[in-house]
């Protein structure tokens, strides 16, 4: 454990900002999980709103600077391309 006042501080805000990175990370990676088994269904409706709150979530970590904004692009990009072809088909 540091000494200096400061340091100490810095330890504190570092432990509190990695825990709520990680519960943020964990929320849009099951956003993520549940919109890939939505398009794995036949519901289009619900796989649309799925794909669209995973995006929203995509987009909010990608201002909070947790996923690179090409990432969030790509995943977003392969979510709908699921989706269209779920459209497509049904």
């Amino acid at each position: 454990m540091p000494n200096i006042k400061s340091a100490v501080k810095r330890v504190k805000t570092t432990e509190k900002r990695r825990a709520l990175n990680a519960s943020q990370k964990s929320a849009l990676r099951t956003a993520v999980k549940a919109a890939d088994l939505a398009v794995e269904g036949t519901e289009v409706e619900t796989a649309k709103a799925a794909i669209q709150a995973a995006s929203q979530k995509l987009d909010k970590a990608v201002t909070k600077g947790l996923v690179h904004k090409n990432a969030a692009a790509r995943k977003k990009s392969r979510l709908a391309k699921k989706l269209n072809a779920l459209s497509a088909q049904g």
